[in-house]
């Protein structure tokens, strides 16, 4: 028996039912206060009101600035970060599970390269705006990992190593793709709009994005969670998992497929982030532990809270639109390795 699942007997249904409630609280804070952030800072008890009218009849006592900000701007970013928080974590979660490495990230398999090419591309014809930025990005994230996937197929099995390596191969293609693209961008409008975009902001996000994103991150995150006591049993490894009755290349294919829808939507729309796919589920992992029942809702709200956060910085202390990529690198880089150091032994190495 591994490390991992002694540690996972271990843990108590009441320490998950605290950490996890102590998480949520602090999600919940943290929206309410972000109503507060910005250049037009609007009291929680005001926003909620703002966002209650549109469901049933209230009297009007705010400004009609304030509820432009609050409906319009504020409430989707805000909406968006959970989301997109919650995506690039649990689909860390499921990758590290999967190939049983905790250096393994969201964009392992090049999707996130995929897709920024898409995006790159789609500025080029359409300009940063437009609605084939985001179904662009989010084709060629899929159809990057596809690609990824046959190049690592050996005699109808797809080998961890070489599925890594396949990803490996297949980002490095789209990222000089990406570069390509710079290199035909005018750069004046397009150049601008291709970097800024690359390195990730939640500014340009409206409720079109939502109706487009929130079906399948809330699909993925279901998906991942159904599978999650599966994911504990193929951590043991593939023989171990086969022997207890589970098809593990199936199980591999089903959770590729929802992390990497969860991953290709998020880049689609808010461009590309670093770090939280790779930081936040160790952080989790010490909060509750291996177990992937509890890991993968822990990791979601972790992940929502930290972006949100993120994001409430950039808005706090420029008034220009800070890509998200920068303060999360300078946060995510020196904690990484005190949290991988802490979270070794869970992992039996």
């Amino acid at each position: 028996m591994t490390n991992e699942v002694a540690v996972t007997r271990r843990r108590s249904p009441r320490r998950f039912a605290l950490a996890f409630g102590a998480a949520l609280a602090v999600l919940v804070v943290t929206i309410a206060t972000s109503f507060v952030m910005g250049r037009f800072p609007v009291a929680p008890v005001e926003a909620l009101q703002i966002i209650a009218s549109h469901v049933v009849p209230i009297e009007p006592t705010w400004a009609e600035m304030d509820a432009k900000a609050v409906w319009e701007v504020r409430l989707p970013r805000v909406l968006m970060a959970v989301l997109v928080g919650a995506a690039l974590s649990c689909s860390g979660a499921a990758y590290q599970g999967v190939f049983r490495n905790p250096l393994v990230s969201p964009d392992i398999l090049g999707v996130s390269a995929a897709a920024s090419l898409g995006a790159a591309i789609g500025i080029l014809w359409h300009g940063a705006y437009s609605a084939s930025v985001q179904i662009l990005a989010f084709t060629l994230g899929i159809l990057g990992v596809v690609l990824a996937y046959f190049l690592a197929c050996t005699r109808g099995t797809v080998p961890n190593t070489m599925l890594i390596l396949a990803g490996i191969v297949t980002g490095s293609l789209f990222n000089a793709g990406v570069s390509v693209t710079k290199y035909l961008a005018d750069p004046y409008e397009e150049l601008p709009a291709i970097t800024f975009w690359l390195m990730g902001s939640l500014s340009g996000v409206r409720w079109e994005n939502l109706v487009l994103a929130t079906p399948i991150i809330v699909l993925g995150l279901v998906g991942l969670w159904l599978a999650s006591w599966r994911l504990n049993i193929l951590t043991m490894g593939d023989d171990e998992a086969r022997s207890l009755g589970i098809n593990a290349t199936r199980l591999k294919v089903l959770v590729i497929v929802c992390a990497t829808a969860l991953t290709a939507t998020a880049v689609s729309q808010v461009g590309a982030i670093g770090w939280i796919g790779l930081v936040i589920p160790h952080a989790a992992r010490m909060v509750v532990g291996p177990d992937h029942r509890r890991l993968v809702p822990a990791a979601a709200v972790i992940g929502a809270t930290f972006l949100l956060l993120i994001d409430n910085l950039t808005r706090s202390v420029s008034e220009t639109a800070l890509p998200l990529s920068i303060p999360i690198a300078f946060i995510g880089a020196p904690f990484f390795p005190v949290l991988l150091r802490r979270s070794t032994r869970q992992w039996g190495r």
